[in-house]
C-alpha cells in the first residue's frame, strides 16, 4: 500500500467570504471572446497547488486575503459573475461581487503527503471545497480559493 493510500485527515474549513476590490473598479460587461465562449469551456477547473510557509508565523489567510482584494482591483473581471446575453453569449458582469475565499486548517502537514503531492491526488475531495450554491459556471464567483493549513499554524501570537 502506498503511503498516499492511507491518508486519513479531517479539514475544518471557515465560514466562506466574498473578497471584493480594495478600491474601486468599472461597471461594465465585457464580452467573451468566441474562443472563450465556447460550450464546450463552460466549466469549472479545479485546482490544488502546494506551498511550504516561509518560516515566519505571519497569517498566510489574511495575506491571501489582502493580496486577492488588491489584486481584483487591476484585474476586476474575476470579481464580476458571468451571464448569458441572447444567442448564448457569455459575459462578465463586472459588478465588483467578489471572488469566494475560504480558509481551512487541516490535522496533516504537507510532509506527510509524500508522493501524495503529484497528481492524481488520492484526497482531492478532502482538500477541495464546494461551496453550496457556487458550483453553477453562470451567476456564480469566478474564482473560489482555499487556503489550507495544518492545525498548529492556525494559532498566531
Amino acid at each position: 500500500m502506498a503511503p498516499q493510500d492511507s491518508l486519513v485527515f479531517k479539514v475544518r474549513r471557515c465560514k466562506a467570504e466574498l473578497i471584493r476590490p480594495a478600491n474601486p473598479t468599472p461597471r461594465e460587461y465585457k464580452r467573451l471572446s468566441d474562443i472563450d465562449d465556447q460550450e464546450s469551456f463552460r466549466f469549472q477547473m479545479p485546482m490544488i497547488q502546494f506551498y511550504r510557509g516561509d518560516g515566519t508565523r505571519r497569517d498566510p489567510g489574511r495575506a491571501i486575503r489582502e493580496g486577492l482584494a488588491k489584486a481584483l482591483v487591476f484585474y476586476y473581471p474575476f470579481a464580476g459573475r458571468l451571464r448569458e446575453w441572447p444567442g448564448r453569449k457569455l459575459v462578465v458582469d463586472c459588478n465588483k461581487e467578489g471572488v469566494m475565499f475560504v480558509e481551512a486548517d487541516a490535522d496533516i502537514t504537507l510532509d506527510q503527503f509524500e508522493d501524495a503531492l503529484h497528481p492524481p491526488f488520492p484526497c482531492q475531495e478532502e482538500l477541495l471545497f464546494d461551496v453550496p450554491g457556487s458550483s453553477a459556471v453562470l451567476d456564480s464567483p469566478l474564482l473560489l480559493v482555499q487556503v489550507t493549513l495544518p492545525t498548529k499554524c492556525l494559532h498566531y501570537p
